[in-house]
C-alpha cells in the first residue's frame, strides 16, 4: 500500500489537516498545534478513555457525536469540534464531578478554576484518587508485574494490591507514583523497608530489578531522592526510567544508552 493510501483528511476546528488512518485523534490534534486536556491518558500507554475530559464534537455526514479523542481513531471526512458549547458543557459536568470527589487535589482544583467552577453541586467524597487507570496500565503494560490492580465495583471500587495485602511482586519502581495525575500514590516507607530489610546479597536498586542495569546494590538503601542515577534518568530524559528501559521514544533512547554507558565506566 502506498503512503498516500495510508492517509486520511480531516477538519479539526475548521483546520484540515491530513493523518494516518486510524491514529488516536488527541494525537493528530496535539501535533497541530490544538490542546485537549486529559488526566487518564499517556502517550506510551494503551489509551483508556476513563476520565471523559478528552470528550469531542465528531461530526460525520448529518451524524454527530461525542467521543473521547485519546481512543477514537480518525476516519476520512470527519468533522472535529473540540471547543464547541456542548464539548465544553461536558468537560465542565467531568471536571465538577471530579472536584467533587477530590476536591483537595491541586490538578483538579487547577481545572475547576480553567473551567470557571468555584464548587460542586454534588456531595464531596474527600478522595484523591480519580480511577483513571494509569498506575494500573503501567504496572501491567510497561512494567510488566501486575502487582496492582482494581478491586471491587461502582462506588467500592478502587486501585490495590491483590487481596489488600503487600504485594510480593513489587519492584519498586515507583512507575506507578511516575504517572499518577493527583498524587494519590506515593513510594510509601513500608514498600521501601520491605526492600531494606532483604539480605544484602539480594537488596538490588530497582533499575537492577527493572533490568537496566546488571549490577547495583542499593548504596542508599532505597532513598532514591539521594540517587545520583535516579536523579539523572529524570533530568535527562525527562521522563521515568521504566520508559527508556523498554525503549519507548518518548525522548531520543540513544541518550539513555550514551548515559548508562559512562555510568557503568565509573
Amino acid at each position: 500500500m502506498k503512503k498516500s493510501e495510508k492517509l486520511v483528511t480531516l477538519t479539526i476546528d475548521g483546520r484540515e489537516v491530513q493523518a494516518e488512518k486510524r491514529t488516536p485523534l488527541i494525537k493528530v490534534a496535539k501535533k497541530v498545534g490544538i490542546k485537549i486536556p486529559t488526566l487518564c491518558y499517556h502517550e506510551a500507554l494503551e489509551p483508556y478513555g476513563v476520565c471523559r475530559l478528552c470528550t469531542v464534537e465528531v461530526v460525520r455526514g448529518k451524524r454527530t457525536r461525542f467521543v473521547t479523542a485519546c481512543n477514537y481513531p480518525v476516519e476520512d471526512g470527519i468533522k472535529v469540534w473540540t471547543q464547541s458549547e456542548k464539548v465544553i458543557k461536558i468537560r465542565k459536568m467531568v471536571v465538577e464531578t471530579l472536584l467533587a470527589r477530590c476536591p483537595n487535589v491541586k490538578i483538579i482544583q487547577d481545572l475547576a478554576a480553567e473551567f470557571g467552577i468555584k464548587k460542586s453541586r454534588f456531595e464531596n467524597l474527600d478522595e484523591d484518587c480519580i480511577l483513571c487507570g494509569l498506575c494500573v496500565n503501567i504496572c501491567s503494560q510497561i512494567v510488566g508485574e501486575n502487582a496492582i490492580g482494581f478491586a471491587s465495583r461502582g462506588i467500592d471500587r478502587e486501585v490495590d494490591t491483590p487481596f489488600a495485602m503487600p504485594s510480593d511482586i513489587c519492584i519498586g519502581c515507583g512507575a506507578c507514583s511516575w504517572v499518577c495525575p493527583t498524587g494519590a500514590i506515593k513510594m510509601e516507607l513500608e514498600t521501601v523497608e520491605r526492600f531494606r530489610k532483604l539480605p544484602g546479597n539480594e537488596r538490588l536498586c530497582r533499575y537492577t530489578l527493572m533490568g537496566i542495569m546488571s549490577y547495583g546494590l542499593c548504596a542508599n538503601s532505597f532513598r532514591c531522592y539521594h540517587c545520583e542515577v535516579d536523579q539523572r534518568f529524570r533530568d535527562q530524559l525527562n521522563t521515568h526510567p521504566i520508559f527508556a528501559a523498554r525503549n519507548i521514544e518518548i525522548k531520543p533512547v540513544k541518550q539513555y544508552f550514551e548515559f548508562l554507558e559512562r555510568t557503568r565506566k565509573r
